[in-house]
């Protein structure tokens, strides 16, 4: 239970099942004195008294674990080290694979627990054989199918999502029906523990401040910047370049090269790939294809699908796009679907 409202009614609608439930708040703050800022962040002393008092509505017990340092060491230091290397991580996928299917689903499993059960909007299906299929939320705007593509059958077949069925809309609506105070309250965005949502100032404060050259495609020098941690492909924003293009047509970031600590721009049609290489995958109770399988892929939370063929290469995925896709970066997942049906995930290692 984070304190938000969709936690509060999925914690709800399962007691009202006729499951025994335990509420439980993950302390994931190193200082959570910290007070809410808005809609940003989710992991406040505010929040756990919020998730306590939806708690004693319901009427469960509710406890509080502190998983600060296994958050530090598996969510936070790995988005640091990701963008050090030119990645783009995506740490809401990071903290469900480490965090709330690993370590709070393997503690609740010790202490004779059968599932943990989220306020995450995706549905689950029977799969053939045993088991449960992942499948997007019937809210696409709220669906987050692509943050749980990383668990694995076995972690799905003790997952609960009861609130994939249901619009945003009627979850704050059933929150206020039931007396819930957090009915009204904003959701959490961008990543929880950047406060301010400033990520170059975040990962500045822990890599240093490392000029190096921005160029362009051409390997002719068009600016300088303080790290190229504070970059990301497809960025046309804050890029600092004093001079427009020679045709004064928009830059954007093509490459982060972190060895020589080089950023590399130019125009929007050099963002172009339609071949991905990805590592890791994870197939969500279903099995690798046998051979090239047509599919949609995802290439970001919130993103466009795109038409694809996909086939497994040893421990790498090879995607190839049926039309171009842009911003496409090092770091993040790539989330096979066939409809709303998630089939796998895996990390992009590359594009071209």
């Amino acid at each position: 239970m984070s304190g938000g409202v969709d936690s509060a009614v999925a914690a709800a609608r399962a007691t009202d099942a006729g499951h025994d439930v335990t509420g439980v708040h993950l302390a994931l703050s190193r200082n959570p004195s910290s007070y809410r800022t808005g809609a940003r962040g989710c992991c406040t002393l505010e929040d756990a008294r919020d998730a306590r008092r939806a708690a004693d509505v319901i009427g469960i017990p509710f406890y509080v674990w502190d998983l600060a340092e296994q958050f530090h060491r598996d969510v936070v230091q790995d988005f640091v080290d990701e963008y050090a290397r030119g990645h783009t991580p995506n740490p809401c996928l990071r903290c469900n694979e480490k965090i709330k299917f690993a370590a709070v689903l393997d503690r609740a499993v010790a202490l004779g627990f059968d599932a943990v059960c989220t306020g995450h909007h995706a549905r689950l299906a029977p799969a053939e054989g045993g088991g449960q299929r992942l499948l997007r939320s019937v809210d696409p705007a709220k669906d987050q199918s692509y943050v749980l593509a990383v668990l694995t059958s076995e972690q799905l077949a003790r997952a609960m999502f009861p609130l994939g069925d249901t619009p945003k809309d009627q979850v704050r609506k059933e929150a206020a029906e039931r007396g819930l105070a957090v009915a009204d309250k904003p959701d959490s965005h961008d990543v929880c523990f950047i406060a301010d949502g400033d990520t170059r100032k975040f990962l500045e404060g822990r890599l240093g401040s490392l000029p190096g050259r921005i160029v362009d495609a051409g390997g002719a020098v068009v600016g300088s910047h303080s790290g190229s941690y504070g970059f990301t492909v497809g960025q046309r924003k804050g890029l600092r370049i004093g001079a427009p293009a020679p045709d004064g047509r928009p830059r954007y970031v093509l490459d982060i090269e972190p060895v020589s600590n080089t950023v590399t721009v130019g125009p929007a049609e050099k963002l172009d790939v339609t071949d991905i290489e990805a590592r890791r995958p994870v197939w969500s109770g279903c099995r690798p294809p046998a051979g090239p399988a047509g599919c949609l892929v995802q290439l970001r939370a919130h993103g466009d699908a795109y038409p694809a063929t996909a086939w497994a290469d040893g421990v790498t995925l090879r995607i190839r796009l049926r039309q171009p896709a842009r911003g496409v970066a090092r770091g993040q997942a790539a989330v096979l679907y066939d409809g709303d049906l998630v089939l796998g995930s895996a990390t992009i290692t590359g594009a071209r």
